[in-house]
């Protein structure tokens, strides 16, 4: 838990750092889930993450955090997070969650998608797993836009919430055991930001604030446990799970999606939200 401590307010001008190591993010993301497939490791997908990263002049921030050994987290079905990269190798039908992150000149970005390998058109997916996938996704962007008009962040999760429980069809669990949190000269940083209510307004936003809002949802119980490896989060039931994720900064003029190659316009509008670039 990060409640209590002081949230860290940026300039514009570390906020374009955020910017940059966001933009280099979003491609890395965009390469790696590229090479996803059923046959390839994720391992190997560690390695197209790290290499492209790399040639950019980032840094990770994901590699030897508190001793994590990856570039990203490669969680797999019921792993819903820090999944550890190696040797498993991807299988048709699976739900991919990928999570990374780089530094630029000190400043983070983090940032996370699910992919499911394969189709239920074609009869090679699970179209309840492609339901969660897409209904963490639009919960995300509900919780960005929240944050746009927000005064405080617990109405990120009071939208995120609405949205999810407001779904037609079996009902999704949104996990609570992992929040997302601020963001900025370090990776985690206070406030929390939860994906649901709570009776605390939460931490009182202001320019300057950066959020990774990071909604996980899950087909069954939202119980967990940890493996073996003291990283890999799963469902205690096996049931699958979803994550995505965008670091998003508010700034005097608007709000911008750091980690999206349009500053989030094309998901937001639609919403009723016109982001803002940092101005210089």
């Amino acid at each position: 838990m990060l409640m209590g401590r002081r949230v860290e307010l940026k300039t514009n001008e570390q906020l374009a750092s955020m910017d940059a190591a966001g933009s280099i993010l979003c491609g890395a993301l965009d390469a790696t889930i590229a090479a996803a497939a059923p046959g390839v490791t994720t391992g190997e997908l560690n390695d197209v993450f790290a290499e492209y990263i790399t040639a950019r002049g980032a840094k990770p921030n994901f590699l030897n955090y508190h001793g994590f050994p990856g570039y990203i987290c490669a969680s797999v079905n019921e792993e819903v997070v820090h999944g550890i990269p190696g040797d498993r190798v991807l299988e048709t039908g699976d739900v991919l969650k990928i999570d990374g992150g780089c530094i630029i000149d000190g400043w983070h970005s983090d940032s996370a998608r699910t992919v499911i390998l394969g189709s239920s058109q074609e009869g090679t997916a699970d179209p309840e797993d492609e339901r969660l996938s897409e209904i963490t996704r639009a919960a995300l962007w509900q919780g960005i836009a929240a944050f746009a008009t927000a005064r405080h962040t617990n109405e990120i999760g009071v939208a995120i919430q609405k949205f999810v429980q407001a779904q037609k069809g079996k009902r999704l669990g949104i996990l609570e055991d992992y929040t997302g949190h601020g963001i900025g000269s370090a990776m985690h940083m206070a406030p929390d930001v939860f994906n649901y209510a709570t009776r605390m307004p939460g931490a009182k936003i202001k320019p300057g604030m950066a959020l990774a809002i990071e909604p996980m949802l899950v087909r069954g119980s939202i119980e967990t446990d940890v493996l073996d490896d003291d990283w890999t989060i799963v469902t205690t039931d096996g049931s699958r799970a979803s994550q995505w994720e965008h670091s998003v900064c508010r700034h005097r003029d608007g709000i911008w999606v750091l980690t999206a190659e349009d500053g989030g316009a094309s998901e937001l509008e639609p919403l009723g939200i016109t982001p803002v670039p940092i101005p210089a």
